[in-house]
């Protein structure tokens, strides 16, 4: 089996890091891939906002916890209440991926991109995890504060995130797949 192949077999989402930051080589490495991530049009639509700084992580941290408290959802509710909150698993490392609105498909765009950062970390020996939630932080007038100081574009809107950092721990095992999720017609 291939080495690529492996990577994208091997890879799980990580929600324990070690509180050492990942090596530059290693960040430069991983946003290189998802600048290579294929996109509508080639229109690399995207936009990497790299956060190591940990007073920012803090006040993402708190922010996110507000909103989850607030959300009405039981589950956000509950996981806001834990004395260890922190949506990206005290991951040292959070790169937001946001993407230009009026791209042909920034979603997409974006979400492949992210895809890209997840695997070179793994393949690098850094865990990550996809963090949906930061979607969220621009839904509070503190949150939407924090875009110019993030350097996220204007017109450009936050599709995923992800935690990056070294784990702490092993790796947990596979999800077992969903059976009949393949349709083949040839």
């Amino acid at each position: 089996m291939s080495e690529t192949l492996q990577t994208i077999l091997q890879r799980r989402s990580i929600r324990s890091y070690k509180q050492e930051q990942i090596k530059d080589s290693e960040l430069q490495a991983i946003i290189e891939a998802g600048r290579f991530a294929p996109s509508a049009r080639n229109q690399q639509s995207w936009h990497f906002t790299v956060v190591q700084n940990q007073a920012l992580l803090g006040r993402i941290n708190k922010i996110l916890q507000v909103v989850f408290l607030h959300s009405g959802d039981p589950l956000l509710e509950e996981r806001a209440k834990a004395e260890n909150f922190s949506p990206f698993y005290h991951a040292p490392t959070l790169i937001i991926v946001s993407a230009d609105e009026k791209a042909i498909a920034p979603q997409a765009d974006a979400s492949l991109a992210l895809g890209n950062l997840l695997l070179a970390a793994h393949a690098l020996g850094v865990g990550s995890c996809w963090i949906h939630s930061l979607r969220f932080l621009f839904s509070t007038e503190e949150g939407r504060a924090l875009n110019k100081e993030l350097g996220i574009p204007a017109g450009y809107t936050i599709v995923g995130s992800g935690a990056f950092g070294y784990h702490a721990g092993e790796a947990p095992a596979a999800a077992p797949r969903r059976e009949g999720t393949v349709t083949i017609i040839k």
